[in-house]
C-alpha cells in the first residue's frame, strides 16, 4: 500500500508539472482564417458571402485580435449593396466597419463603463473617415449584451449585440448583431472607385490624436513632404511615436537639442521604403530593414531597423532602443502607420552608453547628505543620456512614471505563463520530498 501511494503522489507531482511545462510553452497567438471560423455557422452564411467577395477578406488575412459583428441571415437587408449606397457608403467600408481592432468577448462587455468604450474598426485604417468617425461607440445597453453605434452626434444607425457566435481566445471574437451598420460621415467622394491621393501623414497623426510632438515635429522639419513621393511605387511604412513615448525621454536628451538636418534623419529613420501590413511585419523574412535615413547616409548599411516577432508583438530594435508596435493608426495601400512605444534613436546618433548612463542614474541609491556629494563635473565632461527601454518581454505596466500602452493579449498571456512557472519553481523544492 506504501509504494502504492508513492507512485500516485509521484503521478501527481509528473502531471502538475507537465502541465505547468505546457501552459509554458503555448504558442502565442495568430492569425486566424475568418472564414474557415464562420463556416460551420449556415445563420452567419450570407454575411461570410459579403466577406468573401469584397477586399476585406484579404486584408483580414494576418491580422489578430479581432472582433468580428457578424449579421444573422434574418437580418441582412435583402439588397446590402443598397443599404450601403443609401447611406452614401461603399459596402467593403461597411463591412469594415464591422471588424473592430481589439479582442471583446462577452465578459469584456459586461464590464463597459456607463459612457461605452469608443473601439477603432477596420475602416478607420483606410483614412476615408474623418476625425474618429471610423470607430464605433460600444455600450453596455439595451436587451442584448451591448449597443454598437457611431459616435457622430446624430449617428445614421445602430445595432443591439444578440451575443457571442464562437470565439478563439485573444484572437477573435465573434458576436452577432441584428443588423448592418453604416459609419456616419462617410465622404462619397473619397470612394473607392477614384484614384486615391496622396496620404496627408500629418492630418493622419492629427486625427488619431495622441501623436502631436511627431506631428509637430514632421511639419517642421519638411519631411512630411518627401513622403508624397516616396508613398508612389513600393510605398511607405511608417512608425510614429506616440506623444507619451516623447515624454517619457530623459530631460536631457540630445534630440531636441539635435540641428534640423540632423533631427531630419531622426525622422527619416522611422520611416521604410516599402508597404508592410501589420500582417507583412509579423512575418517578415529579412529582419534588417533599410529606413529613409539609409538612402540618405554615406555609406550602405547604416541607419536600418531590425524588425522581429517577439511574445506576440513586433519588436523593432535599433541597437540603443528596443521598442514595439502597440496600435495600427493607418493602413491603406500604398501606406502604413503604425504606433510605437519608443522615439527609434539610431546608433549612429545615439549610443548604448548613453542610455546605460540613465539606467545607472536611475538605479543608483539617493546619497547619504548632501556634503558627502562628490563634486560634479564640468559641463563639458558631461554625456547627455539617452532612453533605454527594455525588452519586449518584460514591457507593461507604468515605468519612470509615464503611461504605457496596454499591452496586448498574447502579452498578457506571456506574463501569466512566466507567473506560473515562478511559481512552478516554489513548488518543486516541496514536491521533490513526494517522488
Amino acid at each position: 500500500m506504501r509504494g502504492q501511494g508513492q507512485i500516485s503522489r509521484r503521478l501527481v507531482v509528473l502531471a502538475a508539472v507537465a502541465g505547468l511545462l505546457l501552459l509554458a510553452w503555448a504558442p502565442g497567438a495568430a492569425a486566424v482564417d475568418v472564414q474557415a471560423v464562420l463556416a460551420p455557422f449556415p445563420d452567419l452564411a450570407g454575411f461570410a458571402r459579403l466577406l468573401a467577395s469584397s477586399p476585406v477578406a484579404r486584408e483580414l488575412a494576418g491580422r489578430s485580435s479581432l472582433t468580428l459583428l457578424a449579421v444573422p441571415n434574418a437580418d441582412l437587408p435583402q439588397s446590402p449593396s443598397a443599404f450601403a449606397a443609401a447611406a452614401g457608403a461603399d459596402l467593403a467600408d461597411v463591412l469594415r466597419y464591422h471588424v473592430l481592432l481589439e479582442y471583446l468577448s462577452p465578459a469584456d462587455l459586461r464590464r463597459l463603463p456607463a459612457a461605452g468604450k469608443l473601439v477603432t474598426t477596420l475602416f478607420q485604417t483606410t483614412g476615408r473617415a474623418s476625425a474618429d468617425l471610423g470607430a464605433v461607440n460600444v455600450t453596455a445597453a439595451g436587451p442584448g449584451l451591448g449597443v454598437v453605434r457611431s459616435p457622430a452626434p446624430f449617428p445614421g444607425s445602430n445595432a443591439t449585440v444578440l451575443g457571442s457566435v464562437t470565439s478563439v481566445p485573444y484572437n477573435l471574437s465573434v458576436l452577432a448583431v441584428d443588423g448592418l451598420i453604416a459609419p456616419s460621415g462617410f465622404d462619397l467622394a473619397a470612394s473607392e472607385s477614384r484614384p486615391p491621393a496622396a496620404v496627408n501623414i500629418t492630418r493622419v497623426l492629427a486625427d488619431a490624436r495622441g501623436f502631436n510632438v511627431a506631428a509637430s515635429m514632421l511639419e517642421a522639419s519638411g519631411v512630411a513632404e518627401e513622403f508624397e513621393g516616396d508613398e508612389r511605387g513600393a510605398g511607405i511604412t511608417v512608425f510614429v511615436p506616440t506623444d507619451d513615448a516623447f515624454a517619457s525621454l530623459p530631460a536631457g536628451d540630445r534630440l531636441q537639442s539635435l540641428p534640423a538636418d540632423r533631427k531630419a534623419v531622426v525622422l527619416r529613420f522611422h520611416v521604410l521604403h516599402s508597404y508592410y501590413p501589420l500582417g507583412s511585419l509579423e512575418s517578415i523574412v529579412n529582419p534588417l530593414q533599410p529606413t529613409l535615413a539609409t538612402e540618405y547616409a554615406s555609406q550602405a548599411g547604416r541607419f536600418t531597423l531590425n524588425i522581429t516577432r517577439s511574445n506576440g508583438s513586433v519588436a523593432i530594435d535599433t541597437g540603443v532602443v528596443q521598442a514595439t508596435i502597440t496600435r495600427t493608426v493607418f493602413d491603406q495601400n500604398p501606406v502604413a502607420v503604425f504606433a510605437v512605444s519608443k522615439v527609434l534613436l539610431p546608433k549612429e546618433m545615439f549610443t548604448r552608453a548613453d542610455s546605460a548612463a540613465v539606467v545607472a542614474a536611475a538605479l543608483a541609491p539617493p546619497p547619504a547628505a548632501a556634503s558627502s556629494m562628490p563634486p560634479e563635473p564640468p559641463e563639458s565632461a558631461r554625456t547627455p543620456p539617452t532612453k533605454l527601454s527594455s525588452p519586449p518581454a518584460l514591457r507593461g505596466g507604468a515605468r519612470n512614471g509615464t503611461a504605457v500602452s496596454p499591452p496586448s493579449s498574447s502579452a498578457a498571456k506571456a506574463t501569466a505563463t512566466g507567473r506560473w512557472c515562478i511559481a512552478l519553481l516554489y513548488v518543486l523544492p516541496a514536491l521533490l520530498p513526494l517522488v
